[in-house]
C-alpha cells in the first residue's frame, strides 16, 4: 500500500474542525492534512514496523515515567502544527510544562503545538524524499530534535533546531542529547 495525497483546495479547504470531524467520522483510516491543505491518506503499517514503533514507544514511556519530564504520544496522536499542518509522528514527546499550558479542550482534540522531539520510523510503503520533507517540516514549526529511522538501511538522520541534519550509518545506539535528558535508545530492538 502506498501514501495518497488528495489536493481538495480547489473544492474546499478543511477547516481546523472538519478535518477533525473528518477523522472521527473515519477512524479506521489515518488521516494527515499538509500545510498545503492536502489531504494524505496513510496505509497501515505492516508487521515489523508495527512491532518496531511498539518496541521504541515503550522505551521512551518507561525512561519518561522515570524521569516525568514530559508526556509520550504514539502514532495515532495527531497534533495541529503552527504552519497549519495535522501531522501524527510515530513517537513525539513534550516537555510538560509545554503540555500543561494547553487547556483541556486543546489536549482533548489535536493539540495546537510542536512537540520538542519528533520520530519517524520508515515503513516500506513511505518515501524517503517525502518523510524527509515531513521532518523539515516538524523543524520548521519549532521542533527541537527529530530522528528518522530507516530500518531497511540501517540509516539514522538526526534533525535539529537551526543545524545540519546530521546522517549515521547503522549506529548502535542514540543519545537523547539535551532535550530527552538521560535518555539513550538502544537501537539493537530496531536493527535485530
Amino acid at each position: 500500500m502506498t501514501t495518497i495525497t488528495i489536493n481538495l483546495n480547489n473544492v474546499v479547504r478543511l477547516s481546523e474542525d472538519q478535518f477533525y470531524q473528518l477523522c472521527r467520522d473515519n477512524p479506521d483510516i489515518k488521516f494527515e492534512l499538509n500545510a498545503n491543505g492536502e489531504l494524505i491518506v496513510m496505509p497501515p503499517t505492516g508487521g515489523e514496523t508495527g512491532k518496531s514503533n511498539a518496541k521504541l514507544t515503550t522505551r521512551f514511556v518507561l525512561w519518561n515515567e522515570q524521569t516525568q519530564l514530559g508526556e509520550v504520544f504514539d502514532s495515532s496522536t495527531c497534533f495541529r502544527l503552527p504552519n497549519g499542518a495535522n501531522r501524527s509522528p510515530d513517537v513525539s514527546w513534550i516537555e510538560i510544562s509545554r503540555w500543561n499550558a494547553l487547556s483541556l479542550e486543546q489536549r482533548e482534540k489535536f493539540p495546537p503545538i510542536a512537540p520538542d522531539f519528533v520520530l519517524e520510523l520508515m515503513s516500506p510503503s513511505d518515501s524517503l524524499s517525502e518523510t524527509q520533507a515531513k521532518m523539515q517540516e516538524y523543524m520548521n514549526a519549532g521542533v527541537k530534535l527529530g530522528w528518522l529511522i530507516d530500518r531497511k538501511t540501517r540509516r539514522i538522520e538526526i534533525y535539529r533546531q537551526g543545524q545540519p541534519k546530521e546522517v549515521l550509518e547503522s549506529p548502535t545506539n542514540l543519545s537523547g542529547e539535551d532535550i530527552l535528558i538521560g535518555f539513550t535508545l538502544d537501537l539493537q530492538i530496531i536493527w535485530s
